[in-house]
C-alpha cells in the first residue's frame, strides 16, 4: 500500500478534472488526478471532438455544393474513410500522451486506475501495481461524467448495439443504421453517417426531435434529415429486440419492424457513479451529485462535483465553467480567503440554471442560448417574441446561394434586456457568443443599438432584431 497525501484529490481526468485542479493549483494547493481510462476524457476521444470531426466533411462538401462557382469543383460525395482517418487524428489515434504530459508540466500528479471512497477526505485507487491510498487535507472533487443510458427492452443487450462511443470510435460506415432517440447525439450522428451513404432510420418515442429547443429549429432539423433520406418514426418506441446473423431486428410499438445492420442507441445519459464507494460517504452509488452553486455537493464541506455527474448542464463547456469556479473556490476556502458567491461572483455557476450555449452540428446548425419564449413565458415574466428570416440579411445572401436560416430574441419586456437567443442556418455556430454575452451581461436593448453589426455579414440580425422590436413597438 502506498499512501500519499494532497490538498486535493479529483477523481476523472476529463477535460472538466483538468480544469478543477489546474485552476486549485494556480491558487496555491497540491492537486493529484485518479483516471481509469484516457487522460482527456469523454471529450476528447468519444464525443464533442470526433464527433464534429465526422460531421465535418459533410458539413464542407454540402458549404461547396451552396455556392455558385464552388459546387462545380464537387464531383463526388463524403468519402468516408477519410472522415474516419481524420477523426483519428483529431483524437490522437486514443493515445493521451500529450494530456497526461500537460499534467505534468503544470505540477499535477497523476494516478491510473479505478477509484473509490474508503471514508472522509480518503480515496483508494486499484492499480496494476496495487493499490494508492489517497488522503486530501481540503477537497476531494468527482468529475467522473455520465455514460449512455442503456434502455430495459427485452434482447436489446443481445444485440450488442452501439452506444456514443462506438459511433464516434467506428472504423467504417454500416450499411444501415438505426438510431433510438431524437436528442443531440441522435440527430448529429444520424446527420453524420447518412452523408457517408448509410440508410439511417431515428426510432423516436415523442413527437419531435431535439425537445428543449425552439420548435422552428427542430422543424428545419427534421426537414433536413428526412431531405438527407433519413426515414424518422416518431410516437413509437423498441419492445424487444433480437439479432440475425447479418442484422438486428426490432420489433416497435406500433406493430411494424425496423432491420439494420447496426443500432445505435442515444436514448439519455447516466450518472457514472457506480464503483465510486459513494456508500462509504453517506452517498448513494450510481446516483447524480446534487451541489450548490459553487458546486460543493450539498451536505459536506469536503467534497465537490463538477460536469455532468451534477446533472446541471451536460455539455463540455459548462462542465468546465463550473471546473473553473470549483478550483477557485476549493483554493479560496483552503487559504481562508473571501468566497465570491454572489449571482455572477468567481466562485459560483450561476450561468447553468438560464445561460447555457449550445450548439447541435447537425444540417442546418441550431446554436441557442438562454430560455426559449416557451419556458420565458413560463416563468411569468412579460417577453415579447422576434422572429427574423436570415436569408433577408445581405451577408447571408453572400454567404451561400439560396441561404435558408431563422433567428428568433426573447426579450423580458419589463428590463428590455434579451432573455434567449436561438440561430438556425449554415455555420451559426460561430454567432452565439455574442448572444451570450449580452444575456449574461444582461444588456439594455438601448446600449445593443449601438454595437454597431459588420457588413456584410450574418450578424447584422442584430440590427434587424432591434428595428423589429422598434417598428412593433412604436405600433
Amino acid at each position: 500500500m502506498v499512501a500519499r497525501e494532497y490538498d486535493l484529490i479529483v477523481i476523472g481526468a476529463g477535460a472538466v478534472g483538468e480544469n478543477v485542479a489546474d485552476y486549485a493549483t494556480k491558487g496555491g494547493l497540491t492537486a493529484v488526478i485518479v483516471e481509469a481510462e484516457l487522460v482527456g476524457g469523454e471529450c476528447s476521444y468519444w464525443a464533442c471532438m470526433p464527433s464534429k470531426g465526422l460531421l465535418r466533411a459533410g458539413a464542407a462538401v454540402r458549404a461547396a455544393r451552396a455556392v455558385d462557382g464552388a459546387k462545380q469543383a464537387v464531383t463526388g460525395d463524403v468519402d468516408p474513410a477519410g472522415a474516419f482517418a481524420r477523426r483519428t487524428v483529431l483524437t490522437h489515434n486514443w493515445d493521451d500522451t500529450s494530456q497526461a504530459d500537460w499534467l505534468a508540466s503544470v505540477d499535477i500528479d497523476l494516478v491510473r486506475g479505478h477509484a473509490h471512497f474508503t471514508g472522509e477526505r480518503a480515496v483508494t485507487v486499484s492499480t496494476p501495481e496495487g493499490d494508492v491510498e489517497l488522503t486530501a487535507r481540503h477537497a476531494v472533487t468527482v468529475s467522473t461524467g455520465s455514460d449512455p443510458l442503456m434502455p430495459d427492452i427485452p434482447g436489446l443487450a443481445g444485440i450488442d448495439p452501439w452506444t456514443s462511443r462506438n459511433a464516434t470510435s467506428a472504423t467504417e460506415a454500416p450499411g444501415s443504421l438505426a438510431i433510438l432517440g431524437g436528442g443531440v447525439v441522435g440527430c448529429e450522428m444520424a446527420t453524420a453517417y447518412a452523408s457517408f451513404g448509410t440508410k439511417v432510420t431515428m426510432i423516436v418515442r415523442g413527437d419531435t426531435l431535439l425537445a428543449g429547443q425552439e420548435p422552428f429549429a427542430r422543424e428545419a432539423v427534421q426537414a433536413s434529415l428526412e431531405k438527407a433520406g433519413v426515414s424518422i418514426r416518431m410516437g413509437v418506441e423498441v419492445t424487444k429486440a433480437h439479432r440475425t446473423e447479418s442484422n438486428a431486428v426490432l420489433d416497435l410499438s406500433d406493430g411494424s419492424r425496423v432491420v439494420a445492420a447496426q443500432v445505435l442507441v442515444a436514448t439519455g445519459r447516466t450518472p457514472r457513479t457506480h464503483g465510486l464507494g459513494l456508500e462509504a460517504i453517506g452517498l448513494t452509488s450510481g446516483a447524480w451529485l446534487e451541489v450548490d452553486d459553487t458546486l460543493r455537493v450539498k451536505g459536506y464541506d469536503w467534497l465537490y462535483a463538477t460536469g455532468d455527474v451534477n446533472h446541471r448542464a451536460l455539455l463540455t463547456h459548462q462542465g468546465k465553467y463550473q471546473a473553473r469556479a470549483a478550483g477557485d473556490v476549493i483554493a479560496a476556502r483552503a487559504a481562508g480567503r473571501h468566497v465570491d458567491d454572489a449571482k455572477w461572483g468567481r466562485h459560483v455557476a450561476s450561468a447553468d440554471h438560464e445561460v447555457v450555449p449550445q450548439v447541435t452540428f447537425t444540417d442546418p446548425e441550431v446554436a441557442s442560448v438562454g430560455l426559449t419564449a416557451d419556458a420565458a413565458g413560463k416563468t411569468g415574466r412579460s417577453i415579447r417574441v422576434i422572429d427574423y428570416d436570415l436569408s433577408w440579411i445581405a451577408g447571408a445572401s453572400a454567404h451561400a446561394d439560396d441561404y435558408e436560416g431563422r433567428a428568433r430574441a426573447v426579450i423580458d419586456e419589463d428590463r428590455q434586456v434579451l432573455l434567449g437567443v436561438t440561430f438556425v442556418g449554415p455555420d451559426v455556430a460561430e454567432m452565439i457568443q455574442a448572444a451570450t454575452i449580452a444575456i449574461v451581461a444582461e444588456v439594455p436593448l438601448s446600449r445593443l443599438w449601438h454595437a454597431v453589426p459588420a457588413y456584410p455579414t450574418v450578424n447584422e440580425v442584430w440590427l434587424r432584431f432591434l428595428e423589429t422590436y422598434g417598428r412593433e413597438e412604436s405600433a
